[in-house]
């Protein structure tokens, strides 16, 4: 027997034993639960692994941007997170003992019609985590941890991993969202191209502390030497999350006692304050891409595609976006509703955002740049995409186009957030008569036939955040296509399928 024919023997032998699943997902944090929660509301069947034996215990990525609001309202989750949350609050500076003063780190936005959750929410990451999976578990899903991935191979018709115990997993296709140290990434070759943002190392905790109050984030500057330390109080727990900074080649000392002497040296605090460390960790902040988001039948999504500097509150944001995007078009592929090219659109549309969010992160801390509307994410779009077909000309510079993400709004008693929610299409007509016995304001408006698998039509009067004309919606709420009249959107909805 010669070597391929071992080799194929040996493939056979492995697809035999191993465990059978649409899509795997390596890594169990908020992009991976977000990505097979979508997966299964689709009723696509995915398995999540994770190599730890739990969810992450940390508070990490606390502050969920507006647009990632209106995501975890799609998903099921906004009722829960709202609940589980607070805004931001006011950061009270610090001067030898005493408050000398209050700075605010983000801008007051008013909610408008267009953008109901207009600023940020913090919510403990791992609180994110268990609301995500307690949503996956009402869907069926769940995730098995203990999972180390040892190995990944693909061929033309699927992907085999291997762990470090238990059975292969045989999947159509796979998805990395196992962080900035990706398995899933080094096997399969992918570089990460990047900087280092601060040489200066930080240590972020979730700590039990007395002396302060829980209304403010306590922030004390640098002084004598030593690197600020900020202590915020996180809502529905006891728990502050304590962040500082060191000098440059430092390791900083994660124990209690050494939490306890940063916070001795840098406040008014006394070492005894500090009751308990409840997680700590350290890392040097970093900017970093992967030089590409897909292998064959593997996505990277998450820290695992681009890690951010944690100073603009952009890394869990856009990482749970890259799944929102992902979900429905491997949905669409894996139910035969659109062809396989579809999902050379998730690179195509996620590299350039992540570009501009790591820049973005950058820029604020190194202190060039305030976090405010570009922070909030609602422009982030797709303009420039081949989903983005916009047929109407002379439009004004602000106007609303195919690509950009479709706003919510009220209008002859239908809220169109309401109407997009779920995993279908929504084709919407704005303008003109509407009613049941209103006649049809524009020529041809229906969904296609047959084509596109659900398609909600909705129809309501004028809206100004829209303009007048028609809109197909995607699944993930962005325009995928846009017209005067539906006479088109036919021939986009085949071309897609």
């Amino acid at each position: 027997m010669n070597v391929h024919a071992r080799h194929a023997q040996h493939a056979q032998a492995r697809h035999a034993q191993a465990q059978h699943t649409d899509v795997l997902i390596v890594g169990a944090g908020p992009t991976g639960l977000a990505l097979a929660v979508d997966l299964a509301r689709h009723g696509v069947d995915a398995l999540v692994v994770e190599r730890a034996g739990s969810l992450f215990p940390g508070s990490r990525g606390k502050g969920l941007q507006p647009r990632t609001l209106e995501v975890l309202d799609d998903l099921g989750v906004y009722d829960a997170v709202r609940a589980a949350g607070a805004p931001y609050p006011v950061g009270m500076i610090w001067q030898n003992g005493t408050r000398a003063g209050e700075h605010r780190m983000f801008d007051d936005v008013e909610p408008s019609e267009a953008a109901p959750y207009p600023g940020p929410w913090m919510v403990p990451q791992w609180r994110t985590q268990e609301i995500l999976a307690a949503r996956l578990a009402e869907l069926g899903g769940g995730v098995r941890f203990g999972r180390e991935l040892t190995g990944i191979e693909q061929d033309a018709d699927g992907v085999t991993a291997t762990f470090a115990a238990g059975a292969p997993v045989r999947a159509r296709y796979a998805v990395a969202a196992d962080g900035g140290r990706s398995a899933v990434r080094r096997a399969l070759g992918i570089g990460m191209t990047g900087e280092t943002v601060d040489p200066s190392p930080m240590l972020v905790a979730d700590v039990r502390i007395t002396g302060l109050d829980r209304d403010h984030w306590h922030v004390f500057p640098p002084a004598d030497g030593a690197g600020f330390l900020a202590i915020c109080p996180l809502t529905g727990t006891a728990d502050f999350q304590l962040v500082a900074q060191f000098a440059e080649g430092t390791e900083p000392d994660l124990s209690l006692d050494g939490i306890r002497k940063v916070v001795a040296d840098r406040s008014h605090l006394a070492p005894d304050d500090v009751t308990d460390v409840r997680w700590a960790s350290d890392f040097r902040p970093r900017a970093a891409m992967a030089d590409r988001f897909r292998e064959g039948r593997v996505f990277l999504a998450g820290d695992s595609a681009h890690v951010h500097s944690p100073a603009g509150g952009q890394g869990l944001n856009t990482s749970v976006q890259d799944a929102y995007n992902l979900g429905w078009k491997l949905a669409a592929v894996l139910r035969g509703q659109a062809r396989e090219s579809l999902l050379d659109s998730y690179e195509e549309e996620r590299l350039p955002v992540a570009a501009e969010m790591l820049g973005l992160s950058t820029r604020i801390h190194r202190g060039e740049a305030r976090r405010g509307a570009a922070t909030r994410q609602l422009g982030i779009g797709y303009r420039g995409s081949a989903l983005a077909v916009e047929t109407r000309t002379g439009l004004p510079e602000e106007a609303l186009r195919a690509g950009d993400r479709a706003p919510d709004g009220t209008r002859g008693g239908i809220r169109l957030f309401d109407e997009f929610r779920g995993t279908h299409w929504t084709l919407l007509t704005v303008g003109g008569a509407t009613g049941p016995d209103a006649g049809d304001p524009l020529p041809g408006v229906s969904a296609p036939s047959g084509v596109l698998p659900a398609v909600r039509t909705v129809r309501i009067p004028s809206y100004e955040a829209y303009g007048d004309g028609v809109f197909l919606i995607r699944p993930d709420g962005h325009i995928g296509w846009a017209g005067t009249t539906t006479e088109g959107v036919a021939a986009y909805a085949a071309a897609l399928g």
